[in-house]
């Protein structure tokens, strides 16, 4: 007990402290009625990292990105966002606590019954009420960074299923959060039009420092966002294999019966694969 509590005062030290992990979950848990959801999970997320969720249907996946953002609370357990303990803070705190968290959903979720510009600037324009030109100007920025800039007055219906996805990210990265949640963002998608959605999570993290937490039951698209990095060379973007100390930034969490299966690098999930049944029927 002891050894726990002085790894539970060092955690929260390193919450807490400057520069410390910019998502915490201490020994989180969550169920409905008699369902254990998450039980007792605990991680870090630091700056320009990325934590990558795997597991079966069900295993809780998507509950911790709805936690992260404050839309469930737990029922025992702390969860810290730059700093901050979230859980138990009223509406009008949380909803400052999420200007610094994007959110990208499953589909995208765009409204359809607005145009790229405002769907993208939506958040700009309605909440934050920046001034028009200010507002447009960032609008235009966030969809030149994800290649899509000459689309911005076109309807949703006019897009690709690809196109929707990368509008849903410039969306999430308008207010310039450092934190982006992504909610299985390649469901549905072809292998292609996938790989053009792995590389705005990458180019985000690499190019801008965002940190990222990714759920997904994709495991090409898992391997392909921890394995690669994003540079600038001149003015060309070049998307190539990681180092070996870059892509031990992404952790992988297997998430099994609501608790933590494993948690490691991609090597590590490859060897322990080997002779963990479990694992190796996910990554088959």
């Amino acid at each position: 007990m002891a050894v726990e509590r002085q790894a539970r005062s060092a955690l929260l030290e390193e919450a807490l402290g400057p520069g410390g992990p910019i998502v915490v979950f201490d020994k989180v848990t969550l169920a409905f009625d008699e369902k254990v959801i998450l039980d007792e999970i605990s991680f870090t997320l630091k700056t320009g990292h990325t934590k990558i969720f795997l597991g079966a249907s069900g295993a809780g996946k998507s509950t911790i990105l709805r936690l992260a953002l404050g839309l469930l609370s737990p029922d025992s357990g702390r969860i810290f966002v730059n700093g901050e303990q979230i859980d138990g803070m009223s509406e009008s705190e949380l909803m400052r606590a999420r200007a610094d968290l994007g959110m990208v959903f499953q589909e995208g979720a765009l409204f359809d019954s607005l145009t790229v510009r405002e769907n993208v600037g939506y958040k700009l324009f309605e909440e934050l009420q920046w001034p028009i030109e200010k507002a447009n100007a960032r609008v235009e920025e966030v969809l030149g960074f994800v290649g899509l800039g000459e689309f911005i007055d076109r309807m949703p219906s006019e897009l690709s299923g690809g196109q929707r996805r990368r509008v849903a990210i410039a969306r999430a990265m308008a207010a310039k959060p450092r934190i982006l949640l992504y909610d299985e963002p390649t469901t549905g998608l072809d292998p292609i039009t996938s790989l053009t959605v792995d590389e705005e999570i990458i180019k985000l993290r690499d190019l801008e420092q965002v940190s990222s937490v990714l759920v997904t039951h994709q495991l090409r698209d898992a391997f392909y966002v921890a394995e690669h990095s994003a540079s600038m060379q001149g003015s060309q973007l070049k998307i190539e294999k990681a180092s070996e100390d870059k892509s031990e930034q992404a952790e992988f969490i297997m998430l099994k019966d609501g608790r933590i299966h494993f948690e490691g690098h991609a090597s590590e999930l490859r060897a322990k694969a080997r002779d963990d049944e479990y694992i190796q029927s996910f990554l088959s």
